[in-house]
Parts: C-alpha cells; structure tokens; sequence
C-alpha cells in the first residue's frame, strides 16, 4: 500500500510542477540490482534529488525512492487534490482530441445535417454562431449594401483616366489591393508583359480627302497597322457582311477606304468585314442618329483586334518568362484603322460623290452618297506598340465544403477616358460586394464553395487582363471555377435592361431578377423589364472570355436606354454628367439593383447543395441548331445538289436526342439524391460543371482557333459555321465539298456526343445508342 501511494504522489508531482527532466537508459547492475542514478530537473531553483530504482522503468520516466514519510491528513489531501487535477487534465486532453476530429471532419465537408434547398446544410462546431436560412440570407446582403458607400466609390474613382499599365491604373490597383487586405481576403497580383498600342503623341493620326486636312482624331483604335494609306472612299453603312456584299449596290471595295458608322457589331469586326473585301483603310464615325446625346465633336476609342488578349502571344500567356518566336493573331485585320468624330464624318459627306445611298444606309447627316472613283482619301496611323506591365487583383472567401470550386466575380478598372460607365461602377461594385460578403460571414454565413473577386485591367484593348489569366492558368481553373460573373457596363442607361448569359445560367438570372424588389413597388424587376432580356453575347463582352475561351458558364448583364444600348461607351464623354442624364439621376439606384442580381446569383451559387446551373436548358440550344442543319441539308438534297446523298443527319440527330437523355437522367438523379451525402452531392456537381468545358471542340487547335465553344465562339467548328456554309451552298455563292462537311458533321457530332456522356456519369450510364 506503501508503495502505490509512493507511486500516486510521484505522478502527482510530476503533474503538478510540469517540469521537464533529463532522459535516460536505465541498466541493471551485474549483481542484479537496479543502479543508482541522479536525476537533474530542469526547473531553476530546484534541489537535486538522488534515489534507488526498485524496479525497472521507460527511459522516460523517473521514480523517486519508495521510501516515505508518516501519512497524514494533509498528504491525503494533497493525494486526493492530485488525483482531481489528473482527473481534469484528462477531460481536457479528451476535449481536444474530440475537437481537433471535428475541425478535421468539418474541413473535409462532413456535413450530418441536411434541410431543404432554401437552409444550410452544414453541422458546424458549437462554437459557430448558428446557421442561415436562405430568406435570411438574402435579407442580410440587401440592408448591408450601402447606397452610400457605393456613391463615395463614384466619386472616389471618377476623378482620372486610367490607362492601362498607367501610374492612375497601377495607383487604383494598389487601393483596391489594400481593401482586400483589410477586408483579410488573402489578396494577390497577377503580372503580365503584353503589347498595348497608343497614339504617337508627338505624332497625331491624320485624315485627307484629297489635298484637305480634314482632322487630326485623338481618338484611336488599338492594334491598327501603322503608314499611310491612300483609296477611293466608299461608304458601306455599319459594315455589316450584308452591307459590303448586297450586289445591289454594287460596292467594289478591294483597294479603297471604307468608311462606316459605330453601332450593330464590334468596331473590330467591321475592320475585319473591309479588310476581307480588300479595303486598305477603314474609317469609323458615330451618326447622330445612332448617338443622339453625343456632341458631334465626341472622340471614340477602341481596338481593331477581333480577339481577346494580347494579340502577340495567341493562345498563350504573356508573362515575363515565357519565350517564342514572333507571333500575330490571326484576328489582326492588316490594314489602317482610325476612328472619327462626326463632324469629321460630316465634312467627307459633302464632298463626297457618287450614287445616292440606300435608305436603310441614311442617317442624320444631310446627305449620303456611296462615292465616286476621284473621292480620295489619305489615313495617316503613328500609333506606338509598346511593351507594358499590367496588373490584375485578387481577393478570395474560402468556402467550406468545397474550397476548390469557386465563382469568379470580376469588373475592369482601365479605361482610355474617365470610362465612369465603363469601370468606374463595376470596379465600385465589386469592392463593395467584396465588403458585404466578408460582412456575411461575421454573422454566421458559411459558403459551401469559395467566391473571387477579380479587377482586371486591359480591357478596353480586347479583355487582354482577363483573357492572359485564363491562358495563363488554363489547368487551375479547369473545371473548378464553375461561373464568372461580369460588372462591366452593368449601369448606360434607364428604361431597358438585357443580358447575355451561358443557357446553363439563364434559369437562375430569370429567377433572381423575379426576387429583387423595386423599392416601393411589389414589382419585381423581371415584372418591370420583361422576360425578353436576353441577347447573344459578343465577343467584345467582358464575359466572352470565361464562356468561349475557357468553357466557363458566364453571365453579363446592363440597365440600358430604351431606345440605345451603348450611347456613350468608348467615348471621352463616359464621364459622370451624361450618365447621370440618361438615367435621370438613377446611377446609385440602379448601381445597387446590379449589385442585388450579382450578388443574389453568386450567393445562390456558393449556397446550395447542388449547383443552380440548368442543364437542360442546352437541350434547347441543341435542338434549335441540329434543327437549322438538317432543314438546310434536306434542302439542298430537294435541289439535287452533286454528292449531297452521302451526308446523313441521324446521327448529330442521335447525339442531340442522347444529351436531351442525360440532362433528363442528371435531375432525375439530383431528385433521388440525399442531400447529407455530401460525396453524392459532388459527384453531381462534378457532372454538371463539366457541361460548359465539353462544348469547346476538343479538335481543333487552342493558338489558332482560340474561341472553341460550339456554340458561343469563333470558327469552323461551330454549329453556326455549318450552317452558314450550308446556305451558302444552297445560294449558289459557293460550291459543295463533300469531304469537308463530312468532317464537320462527324467533329460536332462527337463533340456533342462527348458532352452527352459526360453528363451521363458513370462509364456503365453512358448512352451506346450512337
């Protein structure tokens, strides 16, 4: 008994002075006995100690000897008061260990609790402040936008041009960096060295109609080539294929300049159009009847590169490091490119000769002649190619569950003039979402998937910021950022509003524009605007990138004029005053709806079990384009065209109806799903998000044809070149080569197939009626 209460008090002690001692080995001695060993405690001021070993111990521990003194009442106090301590250092060593499993089991998305679709599903430590309900969520990121915090960013950011790669746009990046920080959103910065072209300050671009100067245009397009050019001035309208191919007007354009009003498509695309006809030059003014707010002195800026990023490493990153040969885009028009006011415009009318326009070529102007063989005009392009460093900022909110997938919401902050509409409100809104989503989890959000917040700069050059990040880190981003969403130009007008989206997001944006209120009003603002908002989006669309590019579900949206879409973007007057006018004074207001449907969709995004993106919603597009070929096939079969009986369209029918299955199958299977099980729950979304990727057609060649989307991008892979091509054949404005289409008809057929598997899931799900 002796000796077990020897041994109680010597780990009592050991407990209660916490002091460290010296390891050792322990060895009997030849008689058998143990040996005499000291022990030097490492506690100052603590006596040494000697003692004999009774029995052999770990190398670890010491005992001291089983000698002791009378037992008393105050040594069993202090055993019982041992014992106690031993008994609560357990129950805490026991806590941890219980604690440090939930944080372990919590990180890797163990969720025990599942609610419906409107409720977090999540059971986190006790320590957590208790969950969300949706309503309640929604409720929190509506009061906690602030009008006028979004009002002092106007003004904040308005005050300056800030060219890419400028001190202005670096200065505007280290702010918005510095709010990340504060925000603890773990900022970085991504640099790029691309190839940006200005105006020649010391040498101004020139336009002559014969020997008179007729302006000296501060405005530029980007990426134009540089000389002097001399043609016969031909005007083709707003430079549409339709207008430069009517033969009705007989338009001969092969070494002449054209000139052309800005609205209907893309600049870049109009001084595609002439180049391809054989122009040498290409003028672009804005017709006051297209720009009726705009004084006709108003300067419009742009870039002639029909592409995204830099147009000197296509296909690939332009960072620091990387090395390769010279190399242009393929969407470099090769000719002279300068834009004008309409004054200027207006002058090279009166002198111009020729047969009288068409109708639907006439603007405001007092007349419009098409022009005459003596009608010469000189463009003189100095622009500068200058090698420039850009910046792009990086906020981020982890999630929980899901920490690898994430929605990318992102604004651009260039701009060639003050740009208010242009970057000004978008790179406003994306700090104070920032703000209010870091708002959100201080009182108890916890998304299950991570959101970033990106500030790109380049884009009045052709989204060269964002295009070189989605180059540059091609493999990270595959199939985990599952949606961008776009702040560009959310706010031009009053009176309309339109967006442009990836049919994967369409259900969602119709389902959040029905929830944000009109304050004042029990309308919504699908109510008030309608349900027919939606548009293709363009390839100048700061969400064209993610969509075309890398196969990102992607949406962009804008509150816009009723009777014009864009009066004012890329001119030196998208500054506060006019934007103010066209909206009567609603900029803030509408700011704050903008941020609601942003941050409503993000919000959903990173909310639910399974993500809110529609995939049957590609079934339609599908039908719609396997439609239009086989209509057109079959049209040409009716004329008997040579070779045309070889081409079958069962089986891009067969791969069409085979995707229409598997989008069927996937919400049959989302309807059947335990939300608790969170591995089933991934492997849903692993399904879904694989949709968009699996429309780039995976055969033809990213450096060269950039845009691979099926769908949404740019070249003979898509549905719509088929279709172009097949009317053409039908009009007689080119002839049939058999072996081409049935190459084209076996890629997209596959493509489309690939897609359908995909989505099936499993290897033994997998449609074989093909």
């Amino acid at each position: 008994m002796a000796e077990t209460f020897d041994q109680a008090k010597m780990k009592f002690s050991r407990i209660v002075n916490s002091r460290s001692y010296t390891r050792f080995n322990q060895s009997p001695n030849a008689d058998g006995e143990s040996s005499h060993v000291e022990v030097k405690l490492a506690v100052d001021g603590e006596e040494e100690m000697d003692g004999t070993e009774q029995e052999h111990v770990q190398s670890d521990t010491y005992t001291r000897s089983s000698r002791s003194g009378p037992w008393n009442k105050w040594r069993i106090l202090v055993w019982v008061g041992g014992v106690l301590v031993i008994f609560c250092v357990g129950l805490l060593i026991g806590y941890s260990v219980h604690r440090k499993s939930e944080t372990a089991s919590f990180a890797q998305g163990d969720v025990t609790k599942c609610d419906p679709e409107d409720s977090p599903i999540q059971d986190f430590p006790p320590n957590y402040p208790p969950p969300l309900d949706w309503s309640d969520l929604v409720a929190l990121l509506n009061d906690k936008l602030s009008s006028k915090a979004i009002e002092d960013k106007l003004s904040e950011f308005s005050q300056n041009v800030r060219k890419a790669g400028s001190s202005a746009d670096n200065k505007l990046a280290d702010n918005i960096h510095y709010n990340f920080t504060q925000l603890n959103m773990a900022p970085w910065v991504d640099e790029h060295y691309v190839k940006l072209q200005f105006p020649n300050s010391s040498n101004p671009n020139k336009v002559f109609f014969g020997a008179v100067e007729i302006g000296r245009p501060k405005g530029f397009l980007a990426y134009s080539e540089t000389g002097r050019r001399e043609g016969r001035v031909v005007y083709a309208n707003y430079g549409e294929l339709s207008d430069l191919q009517n033969k009705e007007y007989r338009l001969n354009l092969n070494g002449s300049v054209v000139l052309m009003r800005a609205g209907k498509i893309s600049m870049a695309q109009k001084v595609m159009n002439a180049a391809k006809m054989g122009a040498v030059a290409a003028l672009i003014y804005p017709d006051p009847a297209d720009y009726r707010t705009m004084s006709s002195n108003a300067e419009i800026y742009g870039h002639a590169h029909l592409g995204s990023g830099d147009p000197y490493t296509p296909g690939f990153p332009s960072f620091n490091h990387t090395q390769f040969p010279p190399a242009k885009s393929s969407g470099l028009p090769g000719i002279l490119a300068q834009t004008i006011t309409a004054n200027m415009a207006r002058l090279i009318f009166e002198k111009m000769g020729g047969e009288e326009a068409p109708k639907r070529f006439k603007g405001d102007f007092s007349g419009y002649k098409l022009g005459n063989e003596s009608d010469k005009v000189t463009i003189e392009v100095n622009n500068n190619l200058a090698d420039t460093k850009i910046h792009n900022v990086f906020g981020v909110i982890k999630g929980y569950v899901d920490p690898d997938r994430y929605v990318v919401i992102g604004a651009q902050r260039d701009s060639l003039t003050l740009g208010y509409t242009k970057s000004t409100v978008g790179t406003t809104l994306l700090l104070e979402l920032a703000r209010v989503f870091t708002e959100l989890k201080k009182v108890g959000f916890r998304p299950k998937r991570s959101i970033v917040f990106a500030s790109w700069t380049a884009g009045d050059f052709g989204n060269v910021g964002v295009t070189e990040w989605l180059e540059g880190y091609w493999s990270s981003l595959d199939r985990k950022a599952f949606t961008y969403i776009s702040l560009d130009d959310v706010v031009t007008g009053a009176g309309s509003f339109r967006a442009s989206a990836s049919p994967l997001l369409h259900t969602l944006l119709e389902k959040t524009l029905g929830k944000v209120k009109i304050p004042g009003s029990s309308s919504s603002l699908l109510q008030s605007y309608g349900s027919d908002f939606l548009k293709p989006m363009q390839m100048d669309d700061g969400a064209y990138p993610f969509l075309a590019l890398s196969g990102i579900p992607s949406v962009s949206f804008s509150f816009v004029s009723s009777s014009q879409a864009e009066p004012f973007l890329g001119t030196d007057m998208d500054e506060k005053t006019h934007p103010y006018l066209l909206t009567n004074k609603k900029v803030v207001e509408l700011s704050v709806f903008a941020a609601q449907i942003a941050g409503q969709m993000a919000l959903r995004l990173i909310h639910d079990h399974i993500l809110k993106l529609d995939v049957t919603k590609y079934s339609d597009v599908i039908t719609h384009h396997v439609k239009a070929i086989i209509q057109r096939v079959d049209a040409l079969k009716n004329d008997k065209v040579d070779e045309i009986e070889s081409l079958s369209t069962k089986w891009l029918n067969a791969a069409k109806s085979s995707y229409g299955r598997a989008a069927a199958s996937l919400n049959i299977d989302i309807g059947n799903t335990d939300l608790n099980d969170m591995e089933m729950c991934r492997i849903i979304n692993n399904r879904i998000m694989k949709v968009e990727h699996n429309f780039l057609s995976p055969y033809v060649s990213l450096r060269e044809v950039p845009f691979r989307h099926i769908y949404f991008g740019n070249g003979w892979q898509t549905t719509t070149d088929l279709e172009k091509y097949l009317g053409d054949v039908q009009e007689n404005k080119t002839s049939l080569n058999i072996d081409e289409v049935l190459n084209k008809f076996a890629l997209l057929t596959w493509t489309i197939q690939g897609c359908a598997n995909d989505l099936a899931g499993d290897i033994w799900s997998l449609d074989n009626e093909i």
